[in-house]
């Protein structure tokens, strides 16, 4: 069996959960390639990735290339001797550097592949009501999520779980599943299997500004399931009209009550600790939300501060 010598490429938490993991196996780590740093926040300060900072860490070999098919990373990269790449959650590969390494690059992605190619695959999973979703290895190739398939492994999802609790429990089953794929490279017995192309594959495209604005007049499930397939980030949101102002606020938990009711869809039903919102079949009680300048808060210790009267509604 010959050692696996293995170059990491990620950015996220998500990536260096399966990092640390690797780091933890018989398998070497000769080196990292993540984003380059960025300004973030008010103060523009220079931050480094996750996978950055778990790299210095543990004194690994790091590359943070703004091209990946510049001769100058290119020959950083070969000089490392990797005989494998490993990916996770980072960007499209050139054939150059997929290519490159004896055994080639495999990709953990967290959906059960061809479902929820894309950026987004925990968050859309959640927002579409699945009840069950996983992860999976598998070879890149010159598309994305398209390689053929090595191993995957499912989980369910729970009714009230949000994309932040399934991406911890995604993370540590991404783990596992890396490492019994390592071991099949190491020992010459990974068997893949092809991608099933059909027209319904449901996609994980980007989220944005628009596809994560609560859209009241849909049933009280889909925008239970929309908050928390945002929550914690980026966040669902929507407009609240307030005492004749018009707010942007963000909802990170929620509750789905069905009932029969004559309320208008949209209108604010408070007590003195509860928030809850009018939908067709009905009401979402608010359970932790954010307004413009304040900290995220749940409903019981926003009511000590704001009251809403009659007009209250979102949209």
């Amino acid at each position: 069996m010959e050692k696996l010598k293995i170059v990491f490429m990620g950015t996220p938490d998500f990536a260096v959960g399966i990092l640390d993991a690797i780091c933890n196996s018989e398998h070497q780590v000769v080196g990292v390639v993540t984003v380059a740093d960025k300004p973030a926040g008010r103060g523009q300060k220079v931050k480094y990735s996750a996978v950055k900072e778990y790299a210095l860490s543990k004194n690994l070999p790091i590359l943070q290339p703004t091209n990946l098919k510049s001769e100058e990373f290119l020959t950083e990269l070969k000089a490392l001797e990797a005989n494998l790449h490993v990916v996770v959650a980072f960007r499209m590969l050139p054939k150059v550097v997929w290519d490159m390494p004896k055994y080639g690059t495999f990709n953990l992605h967290a959906s059960l592949l061809p479902e929820y190619r894309g950026a987004a695959p925990i968050n859309w999973a959640i927002i579409n009501g699945d009840t069950e979703t996983g992860v999976t290895t598998f070879f890149i190739d010159d598309k994305i999520d398209t390689g053929e398939m090595i191993l995957s492994d499912k989980i369910s999802i729970n009714e009230n779980e949000s994309a932040g609790e399934l991406h911890d429990k995604l993370m540590n089953l991404g783990a596992k599943t890396v490492i019994n794929t390592l071991n099949l490279i190491a020992n010459d017995t990974v068997v893949t299997q092809k991608q099933e192309e059909h027209p319904n594959i449901k996609s994980a495209y980007k989220l944005n500004k628009e596809n994560c604005k609560i859209d009241w007049t849909k049933s009280g499930q889909e925008i239970h399931n929309l908050i928390r397939g945002l929550s914690p980030y980026p966040a669902a949101w929507c407009f609240l009209k307030l005492n004749d102002e018009e707010l942007n606020i963000k909802v990170y938990e929620a509750l789905f009550e069905p009932q029969t009711h004559d309320f208008p869809i949209g209108k604010v039903i408070a007590s003195k600790k509860q928030i809850k919102i009018a939908v067709k079949d009905g009401v979402i009680e608010l359970v932790s939300l954010q307004f413009p300048a304040k900290k995220r808060m749940k409903s019981y210790e926003l009511l000590n501060g704001i009251s809403f009267n009659e007009d209250s509604i979102v949209y």
